[in-house]
């Protein structure tokens, strides 16, 4: 016999099982393996699209650099409409209102600032909010340079949110409330920051005592 009888019970059971569910087992392999291809096709766009993105942020800072701000609005607004949700549309948003700020354009800086704000990662919302704030002290808005502050909540931050802080207080001559400020900027920044100097330049200017560095 080919089969002796505990197999062929087990083939007759295969066969049942078969006979009721292997229609839908057969489906359940194809939607997998879909699944699988759909997401390997995902993954592949994504590449591509960063790829593509990173040609243009290229090119965005070439225009940069070159101070040619007409050429930097067109190519943010290229990446942002085209390739918003990869990282180098934040990047160039913060390239483009750095390079609108250095040309005293603030309503044009403030626009990038507030697109990263609204699109871009946590970190990129920090990076922004804190540079927005800055926009708007120079623009004298100090309660919405503030608010802008209040977005910034990444702990890493917090020495370069609280130094803003003191500039806008400074700012209002609330003189006490921004000793305060850079005194906790300084406390956050730690002895090797690079900020630390203009940190503590600023709070003496305003007759703050520089506090004592922590080990």
């Amino acid at each position: 016999m080919a089969y002796d009888l505990e197999e062929q019970e087990q083939l007759a059971t295969l066969k049942e099982w078969w006979a009721k569910y292997g229609n839908l087992s057969t489906w359940v392999v194809i939607a997998g393996l879909a699944a699988y291809s759909g997401w390997n096709g995902w993954g592949y766009y994504q590449r591509n699209q960063a790829a593509q993105a990173s040609v243009l942020f290229d090119e965005l800072q070439v225009a940069a650099n070159a101070k040619d701000n007409a050429k930097v609005l067109r190519v943010a607004g290229d990446i942002e409409s085209k390739y918003g949700r990869t990282a180098y549309a934040a990047l160039g948003a913060l390239s483009a209102a750095k390079s609108f700020f250095d040309a005293n354009d603030l309503k044009g800086a403030k626009a990038q600032l507030e697109w990263v704000l609204a699109h871009g990662n946590d970190e990129h919302k920090n990076i922004a909010a804190i540079r927005l704030a800055g926009v708007l002290l120079d623009e004298k808005a100090f309660d919405e340079a503030l608010k802008a502050l209040a977005v910034a909540t990444l702990p890493q931050f917090k020495a370069d949110v609280e130094d803003r802080k003191g500039d806008i207080l400074a700012a209002q001559n609330k003189l006490e409330e921004a000793r305060g400020a850079y005194k906790a900027a300084l406390e956050a920044a730690g002895k090797n920051n690079p900020g630390r100097q203009l940190m503590q330049l600023k709070l003496e200017s305003i007759g703050g005592s520089v506090p004592e560095v922590k080990a």
